[in-house]
């Protein structure tokens, strides 16, 4: 298993009715052989980045773990998408991974469920970062529009599973 440590991203969860809910643990090595230079699974203001040795390019989406199920793709793009998923079980997490490689910050954005995160792109590196949301509605099919320049390449990976814990705030 790799040594880990823990950064912050910038998540923005709109919460008019919707509370955020749990976070997920990393995923190690063996569930997810070598698919970043820094990859990240969380739905707060907490995740976890493990450097890996051999980066997929980012036209590759991301994996879901085997016990999750996939809702919907989208191979190598540039500038802004919609991406559809379809319908989940009721008490799952919605995962919204993203890859990328480029120098720009992307915006991804969940509104039938008002959840949006930023993911910051390099030039030279390509990154992943896994998010997983457990609001109510995460359950109904949607769109996750990606808004993202024209110098970043980005694939995304949509899936549902079972909710991590939810980790304390204040967490770094």
């Amino acid at each position: 298993m790799s040594r880990r440590t823990l950064t912050v991203l910038s998540i923005t969860c709109t919460t008019a009715l919707f509370p955020a809910a749990a976070c997920t643990p990393a995923h190690t090595a063996a569930r997810h052989p070598a698919p970043s230079t820094s990859t990240a699974r969380s739905n707060s203001a907490d995740a976890t980045t493990t450097p890996r040795s051999t980066p997929p390019p980012a036209q590759q989406p991301p994996e879901l773990d085997p016990d999750e199920t996939l809702a919907g793709r989208q191979k190598a793009t540039t500038g802004n998408a919609g991406i559809e998923f379809s319908k989940g079980r009721k008490g799952d997490a919605l995962i919204v991974a993203v890859r990328c490689r480029g120098k720009g910050t992307m915006n991804v954005a969940v509104q039938s469920v008002h959840v949006s995160f930023t993911q910051k792109c390099l030039a030279t590196e390509t990154s992943t970062t896994y998010n997983q949301v457990k609001v109510a509605g995460v359950d109904h099919s949607g769109i996750v529009s990606v808004e993202a320049p024209s110098a970043v390449r980005w694939s995304l990976t949509v899936g549902r599973g079972r909710p991590g814990q939810e980790e304390p705030p204040g967490i770094s």
